[in-house]
């Protein structure tokens, strides 16, 4: 009986030894890994959870973004086009035409409308110039003959139109500068005349005081197939 009794003391006392040991050995093992949760607004025990898996907002639909252009681009893109910049439109420069309209060959016509004097040529044709025409308050119609022919004339602006524009000259010299232009040839015994420009630009609008007026070149190539006497309908 004493026997068995110190066996079960000594069993005790191995067991009482070696229990600090393990737990101490125990403080050294790798734990589990423990996953936290990107939702930090999940309770703390939850994100503590081993296997807790990512929750991820869905991304905000975003509305296209839009372009707007800058001020000095839209400036830009509104300005005006220099008219003297732009080459004339192909269909008022000199051509043959077909023509079935007023007047026998060897006689001018001038569609104000339309701005196009018609050199009336044989077998229903006639040679097409571009022009520039009186402004609205300035057109007319009729029917006059050339009564003189002048190359480089001198300008005389009459009195209504100085009274109308003050700084305008009594008289100007023929020249590149000179209203008339190249040439000119005067209806009848009116203010008005068929002449060059020195603003081609104008051609096909209605920008004048009443004259019927043409590119230098365009003006110059009529003034050489014309005579004094020519019979000129203007419409």
């Amino acid at each position: 009986m004493k026997a068995a009794a110190l066996f079960l003391a000594g069993i005790a006392a191995v067991v009482a030894a070696s229990g600090p040991a393990a737990a101490q050995a125990g403080r050294y093992l790798a734990p589990p890994p423990i996953v936290l949760s990107p939702n930090l607004t999940d309770p703390w025990v939850m994100q503590l959870q081993p296997g807790n898996r990512p929750i991820y907002a869905a991304p905000e639909a975003r509305s296209p973004r839009t372009w707007s252009a800058p001020p000095a681009a839209e400036a830009k893109a509104t300005r005006k086009v220099d008219p003297r910049s732009q080459p004339l439109a192909a269909e008022l420069l000199p051509q043959e035409v077909a023509y079935d309209g007023p007047g026998v060959p060897g006689s001018i016509v001038i569609d104000t409308k339309n701005r196009f004097l018609y050199l009336v040529e044989a077998d229903g044709t006639a040679r097409r110039y571009g022009v520039g025409v009186g402004r609205p308050g300035f057109t007319w119609a009729g029917e006059h003959r050339i009564t003189r022919k002048a190359e480089w004339p001198s300008w005389h602006p009459p009195a209504e139109m100085r009274q109308r524009q003050p700084g305008l000259p009594v008289m100007m010299p023929g020249g590149p500068k000179n209203p008339l232009g190249a040439r000119a040839m005067y209806l009848g015994s009116t203010l008005y005349r068929i002449h060059g420009t020195a603003e081609p630009w104008t051609i096909g609008h209605a920008v004048s005081s009443g004259c019927i007026r043409m590119r230098n070149e365009d003006v110059t190539d009529l003034y050489e197939r014309v005579k004094v006497g020519t019979r000129v309908i203007v419409i």
